[in-house]
């Protein structure tokens, strides 16, 4: 039965449609989106969810795949940005990644309403319309869909544990601490060519059988002892996840004792071919491992929870990208120097950290007095302390080095162009001798 009041209501929508579409055009109003439900998205449900967001939000959204996994299925990724399209120098990557292990399933929910809560916050919360503008953020809620897919609710384990090719893909990365080699997985090259790919400053990978936030080392030889360079940067981010947590700050849960929630990777557990020691060895890019729930696969009852437990944790994770100092290596004309080293006096990386195509660096450090040493190939290098300040305005310190290129009329030593102009005499001297003689 229609009521007056529903059929007025539906006489006057085709007016209002008349001011609140130009509205949504013009951005005045947030559009119109079904709220993401708490449940278990599976992989056609997530790609279409994705491609969803990317059509509504196209001004700030990216989707695109890294790959495919043993079973054919994309590797998707949503990046949420200013300039979701294309790296903008100044700029930090950061990236998300869950769900490696298939069973673990916590994360992969998370990281969906993640994408929701950007998007639709986007021109109405300030802090998360600052935080897109000031950085692009790559997520992939699932690593391992394969996995996914061949999961059974259940707490401990399944064998959606592992790939299609029965492969632990956190146990199957280069490692710089072990001989061993393991075939790479599609998925796990897939992961490595992202990284290489891309210039990523920050990254956390999300996993499920506990509660808390590791950092690396997971592994270790006899120089590093599990700590690595940058020990005081990683337990403050796995301190801004755990502390911003509504639980894993208290460090008692699952049947385990963490102090404040956090955990040296290796003081755990070891692990060999692990995806957070390869970001920081070889993609210079800081990663945490966070263990989400004790439960593995839990009922779906329980993802709003989870999302209130964790949801300003991953926001705060997010802001530190924008911590420490970041800039340019230029010569004197302005333009980049790539493969510059750029490191931190005292803080020596296995692999040293070095400038991208832009000639971009970004060291992540706590406020305080550092000095950098930024070194060209067959060049000299550039020596400048700094007190890195706390972030503010979602930005870290910007200096940019400017590196002059010795000429001949420069305080180099002499005999170098001296040497130069006698070999050319020399030149000079046997290409004439050499015409004297065919002229004869």
């Amino acid at each position: 039965m229609v009521t007056p009041e529903s059929s007025h209501s539906s006489r006057t929508v085709p007016r209002m449609h008349w001011v609140v579409l130009p509205c949504l055009w013009l951005g005045l109003f947030p559009s119109l989106v079904q709220s993401l439900t708490f449940v278990y998205h599976n992989t056609k449900d997530v790609e279409n969810f994705l491609k969803n967001i990317t059509a509504q939000y196209s001004q700030i959204t990216k989707l695109y795949s890294i790959g495919k996994s043993v079973e054919g299925r994309d590797l998707w990724v949503i990046v949420v940005g200013k300039y979701p399209a294309e790296h903008k120098i100044g700029i930090p990557e950061l990236k998300y990644v869950a769900n490696m292990h298939g069973d673990e399933v916590v994360g992969r929910e998370m990281l969906l309403h993640l994408v929701e809560h950007l998007v639709t916050n986007y021109q109405m919360d300030p802090v998360i319309t600052e935080l897109i503008h000031n950085t692009r953020i790559h997520i992939m809620p699932s690593m391992n869909p394969d996995g996914f897919e061949s999961s059974n609710p259940h707490c401990a384990f399944s064998d959606g544990r592992y790939n299609k090719n029965n492969y632990d893909l956190n146990r199957n990365f280069p490692d710089a601490f072990s001989t061993t080699v393991s075939t790479i997985q599609p998925e796990t090259q897939a992961v490595m060519n992202w990284v290489k790919s891309e210039t990523f400053v920050l990254s956390a990978n999300f996993h499920g059988g506990a509660l808390v936030a590791s950092y690396p080392y997971d592994n270790i030889n006899s120089e590093t002892n599990a700590i690595s360079p940058d020990n005081d940067f990683f337990i403050h981010l796995a301190t801004v996840y755990a502390s911003n947590h509504a639980n894993m700050y208290q460090g008692n849960a699952c049947g385990y004792s963490f102090a404040g929630g956090i955990t040296n990777g290796y003081t755990w557990y070891a692990v060999q071919g692990g995806m957070q020691d390869y970001n920081y060895i070889y993609g210079q890019c800081f990663e945490i491992t966070i263990e989400l729930s004790c439960c593995k696969y839990p009922a779906a009852s329980e993802l709003l929870q989870f999302w209130m437990d964790n949801k300003v944790s991953l926001i705060e994770y997010m802001k530190q990208v924008h911590m420490g100092i970041k800039g340019q290596v230029l010569d004197t004309s302005g333009n980049p120097i790539s493969n510059a080293i750029v490191e931190v006096k005292g803080r020596r990386h296995i692999v040293p950290y070095k400038t991208n195509k832009y000639g971009e660096y970004f060291l992540l450090l706590l406020p305080g007095s550092y000095t950098l040493n930024v070194t060209v190939q067959g060049g000299s290098s550039i020596l400048r302390t700094f007190i890195i300040p706390a972030s503010t305005n979602f930005s870290a310190l910007t200096y940019d080095f400017i590196y002059t290129v010795k000429s001949t009329n420069s305080s180099e030593p002499q005999g170098n162009s001296s040497s130069a102009r006698e070999a050319c005499i020399v030149q000079l001297l046997l290409s004439t001798a050499l015409m004297l003689l065919l002229c004869f």
